[in-house]
């Protein structure tokens, strides 16, 4: 089960359309949908959570927390809406596509992509242009 909450004003819209897309890539990677929840965000509840669980003082846009178990995705994910419209402006793209981005980016740690060194960053790069071209894709 995928679930949308926000401890922001932001609201996601279509979340049936973003379920379906997150639980196709998850299953496109050989993985099963567990418990899954994105928390929207601002800033500062996201650099707390940073400086609390991962000792680092930096503005993020994404936190993934795995709670996998085995093939099967479960995870909570904090994204900071206010992160992902400045990366937005910065790359020149539009907030929903970048929101997806950073949606898709978060399972895809999940399900075992790193992007430590340049090689995993090319590879998750790789995929998430993949997995950003099956949000267009009837399903």
């Amino acid at each position: 089960m995928i679930q949308f909450f926000s401890e922001n004003d932001f609201t996601l819209e279509n979340k049936s359309t973003y379920e379906e897309w997150i639980s196709s890539i998850i299953n496109s990677e050989g993985h099963s949908e567990g418990e899954i929840n994105y928390i929207f965000c601002d800033d500062d509840y996201l650099l707390n959570l940073n400086n609390d669980f991962l000792n680092h003082d930096t503005l993020t846009d994404i936190i993934t927390f795995n709670y996998n178990m085995g093939k099967q995705v479960n995870s909570d994910i904090y994204i900071s809406t206010e992160r992902v419209r400045d990366n937005a402006q910065d790359f020149d793209v539009s907030f929903e596509t970048e929101l997806r981005r950073v949606m898709c980016h978060g399972v895809l740690h999940l399900c075992g992509f790193n992007d430590k060194t340049d090689e995993e960053q090319a590879l998750m790069t790789e995929k998430e242009n993949e997995k950003m071209k099956m949000f267009h894709v009837e399903q």
